[in-house]
């Protein structure tokens, strides 16, 4: 009897303290957002080639006569 009184009595300590924090939700993580670039290859190559085609202009312009 005693034995009985004992188990009963940690089942029923331990029982409690299990749930002494009460029900917290669990926290779901927000699913992943992939974000999609457009297919632009040749999107990096227009300023420098610009500033080549003006660079070149101002070189077939150059109408200064050699110093002598």
């Amino acid at each position: 009897m005693r034995k009985l009184l004992l188990a009963s009595a940690i089942a029923a300590v331990t029982a409690s303290s299990a749930l002494a924090g009460g029900y917290v939700a669990p926290v779901m993580a927000p699913a992943p957002v992939v974000v999609e670039k457009g297919s632009s290859s040749s999107a990096g190559i227009w300023i420098p080639l610009a500033l080549l085609v003006i660079i070149g202009v101002i070189v077939a312009n150059d109408d200064d006569e050699p110093i002598e």
